[in-house]
């Protein structure tokens, strides 16, 4: 195991992609034993991870939750978005994976747009996304969303100068006549360190049933850290609002990080049959307002 881990750490320098930590060294990753590093532990706010007996049993008392709330937007016809936006390996999908474990298909559906096709590139940039919005009593997860030019298309020159700000600009008044049309709109970043994203990457490479998980453009982003960063930022600054404010999930410990987005979303509605023992507000120290953040 250490040595393949040496041999992605040498293709990543041969391929011009830096591969030290910050303190100049070659990062430690993974241990002799094949087991990771805990490069989770760092900025983290807790000294250990949430243990998984807790969480399997938290996980299924939300997952309750859960039930209750879409027997109860079926009846009275809500319409919801959940978008979840990260750095790649941040633990969107799994989190979405925890969400829709036991929820009813019929009336739950997650979105993960491919590249935009030649006549999609031609349509108004939003256009791809409404048509897979909610109908009355349907709950939908967003895998990425239309923010993807505020993030990967900024960062990669996928968008012109003039096709982001354009976005900017009118993206704040797009979720004011989404929420205004009463579809509720929850915004979840997930938020992963610097090293503990290089952990993941390397566990991704080395583990044949992830690694069509780990894209050549996610190796493209070990390099660009401090761009994704000012990306980040500047998205938070114009586009967290009263209507569709951003939520951050300190997501180094995935566990930490799946409860809380749950039990965040959950606390924001009064269904039928909610308990409050089970739903209550989210850990602050895991969950802030975007623009209230720091770091990533």
């Amino acid at each position: 195991m250490q040595n393949e881990l040496r041999r992605y750490i040498d293709r990543l320098r041969t391929e011009g992609y830096s591969v030290r930590d910050d303190h100049g060294e070659d990062p430690d990753l993974i241990d002799i034993e094949g087991r990771a590093v805990d490069t989770w532990r760092e900025n983290y706010p807790y000294d250990t991870r949430m243990d998984r007996a807790t969480y399997e049993v938290e996980k299924y008392l939300l997952q309750i939750e859960l039930l209750k709330f879409q027997s109860w937007a079926k009846d009275n016809g809500s319409k919801h978005i959940i978008v979840f936006e990260g750095r790649d390996a941040a633990g969107k999908g799994g989190t979405i994976k925890r969400f829709q474990e036991y929820i009813n298909v019929r009336h739950a559906r997650t979105v993960a747009l491919n590249k935009p096709s030649d006549r999609e590139q031609g349509q108004w940039y939003m256009q791809r996304y409404i048509q897979h919005f909610p109908t009355a009593g349907e709950l939908v997860l967003f895998d990425r969303s239309w923010y993807n030019r505020a993030g990967v298309e900024r960062v990669m020159g996928f968008c012109s100068d003039d096709e982001y700000e354009r976005f900017m600009e009118h993206v704040p008044l797009f979720e004011k006549l989404v929420v205004d049309a009463g579809i509720t709109l929850t915004k979840f970043w997930f938020s992963v360190t610097r090293r503990e994203q290089r952990t993941r990457f390397a566990i991704r490479q080395l583990d044949p049933v992830r690694r069509w998980k780990l894209s050549e453009m996610d190796l493209e982003s070990l390099d660009k850290w401090d761009q994704y960063t000012d990306a980040k930022e500047e998205m938070f600054r114009r586009t967290d609002t009263d209507w569709a404010p951003w939520t951050t999930i300190k997501s180094n410990d995935k566990k930490r990080a799946r409860i809380n987005a749950m039990r965040f979303f959950l606390n924001q509605f009064e269904y039928d049959d909610k308990d409050r023992q089970i739903v209550f507000p989210a850990d602050p120290k895991i969950v802030q307002r975007g623009k209230d953040a720091v770091g990533d």
